[in-house]
């Protein structure tokens, strides 16, 4: 049988500091939308502005108009795509692996009250005396 050795603070302490880690990847994730739409937004149009008839594609940061873009914008928005797609996987799998151990943590921790209640249950128990030749 192995032998488990799991140590609740410890996990408690090593789920913060992950906690704080995955909240700087956001954070890091959210400014580097932030600059490759600035990135997009500067890096202009093959043709006039005013002639553009295309669709609007590129990263656009919430709140800011969707401006004609060129190539430099239309290559920015495929990448933004594709790192995205990484990006949240990273953040569901940071978060699933945070919730199991957390999950796998307080079950061990139950396991442990459970067997010290039956342990306490089985030490209260009034003992079973067998006397020879009693009851004949």
């Amino acid at each position: 049988m192995s032998k488990w050795d799991i140590k609740p603070l410890g996990v408690r302490g090593q789920l913060t500091m992950t906690g704080e880690a995955a909240k700087d990847l956001a954070d890091a994730a959210k400014a580097m939308v932030d600059d490759l739409s600035s990135a997009a937004a500067s890096a202009g149009t093959a043709v006039p502005g005013g002639q553009y008839n295309g669709p609007m594609i590129g990263p656009v940061a919430p709140g800011q108009p969707r401006n004609p873009v060129g190539p430099v914008a239309a290559a920015l928005s495929s990448y933004m795509e594709e790192r995205q797609k990484k990006l949240q996987s990273m953040a569901e799998r940071t978060g699933n692996s945070m919730t199991g151990a957390a999950e796998a943590t307080n079950a061990y921790v139950q396991g442990d009250l459970d067997m010290a209640a039956d342990a306490q249950a089985k030490a209260l128990q009034a003992p079973k005396i067998d006397l020879p030749g009693a009851g004949k």
